[in-house]
């Protein structure tokens, strides 16, 4: 049976025959990318790049990347559904396409992990929106030896992608293309209770997605078509734990290896088995969340109540809960699943976790929740028992729906028999909403690559120098949020900026603009960008080779530019392109983080 460590192998070293380079994972915090919260695809780095700019390590690459995914978190604890999981991916940046792509896919899965040719099925689009079916696509799936009763056809809303969606829905600059994706066939009765017959894209689990061949060939214009890129690039993904499955011929992902050390020593703790019905949801949402939650920590995120902070306490309390309800003793028993989850992961290329830090944040946590709790119980007893309290005090305080019918009962206080149906339907709508927040992010954010967006964008160096110049050196980046009405810029600084110092700071920006100073880049190592003394957004982690855009100076004397950067960009050539800028507000966000707002 080949491993989760066979299976890294097998996919780096089959691309790596095929002339691709591999490349570093990037940090699951990303800058400069508000279409989530956290990397939840491998193609998310590597947009400048898919946009037309060259890559230093060539154009034909390959990785494993970590993803954090929290949009399904309610779907976690089925089968399939992740929060942390590993994308495998291969991209061409303007080289090979769809025929090189769709027949190396088919060998890896056949012939190099052996996966059953009768238990695949493709799909490809059917055409929409002014763009025609992909009978390429189809032509070569036959051509590998798919019958047509193999094959399925969907529109945008399934084998469409771009980061915001189908073609109406992508921003102007934004790219995308049709996509052929590849199932396996677990051959599980299908369940009516989906439709009356069963296919690809059916939810009642016979089929898994293992892959997705992503042709990425049109732009959006800013009279709504899509025009044709001159530079064609495939994009592939799979989910490594979904293919652990395939390969085991078993369509629940924490029966493989990469979850088997973890659910072990929780069978251990509790005394009961993961095969219990009753235990199987919980257990499988312990170890995703805590899974999940060693990364983040790992990364430097910590509990709050906003964005990343928010996300990590969610997912430590939803762990404790469960814990709880298998009855796990969280003091004895949290350090063992951590240590599982260490052994699991130390071998590999993500980095050492610690046990004190982890012990230490969700330990904290655990015991801030214990106290949320009590006052979460104490407001129950005064509010009417509605749907709408209860779903609210659960949103707002953290005590989940069940704990909290739970006390109503032992306090013997009645509520309507359909609760459980009204709170559903309550979850569901919040669960949209989220959703299109998520889209409305991506919509505002720098990666629409409009004209003013490029043009803010590139003042956030000018900015970001300038503060270090009257606030000191120890100003570092914290993060970056731009719109074509105005930019965010977050930053971190012992002390905050008076009126007479923002001016400052406006002045310096607004005479550096003044000045048309050229706007390049270098693709350099490491240490020659450190020699430059380029600033880095301290969240990320950079390869080897980086991108450092200087401002001021020239390509053969950088040393003379006024400032220099890591950054993927895009930016505009000149200061000059830039306008007036001028520094609306700044504010406290955080301990020693501060948050400039300009237009």
């Amino acid at each position: 049976m080949i491993s989760h460590m066979n299976l890294r192998q097998k996919f780096i070293q089959f691309y790596s025959d095929r002339g691709h380079v591999k490349i570093e994972n990037a940090s699951l915090i990303l800058q400069n990318d508000p279409t989530t919260l956290f990397t939840s695809s491998g193609m998310q780095p590597l947009v400048p790049y898919l946009l037309g700019e060259k890559h230093p390590q060539g154009n034909r690459l390959v990785d494993i990347q970590p993803c954090i995914r929290t949009v399904d978190i309610d779907d976690v604890g089925d089968n399939r559904h992740l929060t942390f999981f590993e994308m495998i991916g291969n991209w061409s940046l303007g080289d090979y396409f769809k025929e090189d792509q769709l027949e190396w896919c088919w060998q890896f899965f056949t012939n190099e992990i052996g996966l059953n040719p009768a238990k695949l099925y493709v799909t490809v689009f059917e055409g929409g929106y002014g763009i025609e079916h992909d009978n390429e696509s189809e032509k070569i799936w036959k051509k590998l030896g798919f019958p047509q009763e193999r094959i399925s056809k969907y529109g945008a809303d399934k084998n469409w992608w771009s980061r915001a969606g189908a073609p109406d829905m992508m921003p102007i600059g934004e790219i995308g293309g049709p996509s052929s994706e590849i199932f396996y066939d677990f051959g599980t009765p299908h369940n009516t209770s989906y439709g009356k017959t069963c296919h690809p894209n059916c939810e009642c689990g016979r089929f898994m997605e293992i892959g997705n061949s992503v042709f990425i060939q049109y732009k959006k214009e800013k009279d709504g078509s899509l025009s044709e890129l001159k530079q064609k690039n495939v994009d592939f993904g799979g989910g490594l734990e979904r293919i652990l499955a395939a390969v085991q011929d078993d369509s629940d992902v924490y029966k493989t290896d990469i979850f088997s050390d973890i659910i072990s020593v929780i069978e251990n703790e509790i005394g009961k088995k993961y095969s219990d019905v009753e235990n199987t949801t919980n257990i499988r949402i312990i170890a995703d969340h805590l899974k999940a939650t060693c990364f983040l920590i790992s990364q430097g995120v910590t509990p709050s109540n906003k964005g990343h902070g928010y996300v990590i306490r969610r997912l430590i309390r939803r762990s404790i809960v469960k814990m709880t309800d298998v009855g796990l003793d969280i003091q004895k028993s949290l350090p063992k699943i951590i240590s599982s989850i260490k052994q699991i992961y130390n071998n590999n290329e993500f980095g050492e976790f610690t046990d004190t830090d982890l012990l230490n944040e969700i330990g904290k946590e655990a015991d801030a929740f214990e106290r949320v709790m009590h006052q979460a119980y104490n407001l129950l007893q005064k509010l009417e028992p509605t749907a709408v309290n209860i779903y609210n005090l659960e949103q707002s305080n953290g005590l989940p729906v069940p704990l909290a019918l739970e006390r109503l009962d032992n306090l013997g206080i009645s509520y309507k028999k359909d609760i459980l149906s009204e709170i559903e339907k309550l979850r569901a709508i919040h669960s949209q909403q989220s959703r299109s927040s998520s889209t409305g992010m991506f919509r505002g954010g720098l990666a629409d690559h409009s004209e003013q967006v490029v043009k803010y964008h590139t003042a956030t160096h000018l900015i970001h120098k300038a503060l270090r110049e009257v606030l000191g050196h120890d100003v570092r980046q914290d993060g970056s949020n731009i719109t074509g009405e105005r930019l965010r810029f977050d930053f971190q600084s012992g002390k905050r900026p008076n009126d007479e110092e923002i001016i400052k700071i406006e002045e310096i920006v607004n005479q550096k603009i003044a000045e048309k100073l050229p706007v390049y880049k270098l693709e350099l190592s490491k240490e020659q960008a450190n020699t430059l003394d380029a600033s880095s957004f301290f969240k990320e982690k950079y390869g080897d080779i980086v991108t450092v855009y200087f401002i001021g100076g020239d390509k053969d004397h950088p040393e003379t530019a006024y400032s220099k950067e890591y950054c993927g960009g895009p930016h505009v050539q000149n200061t000059g392109d830039i306008g007036t800028i001028k520094i609306d507000s700044i504010k406290k966000i955080g301990a020693s983080i501060l948050r400039l707002y300009a237009s």
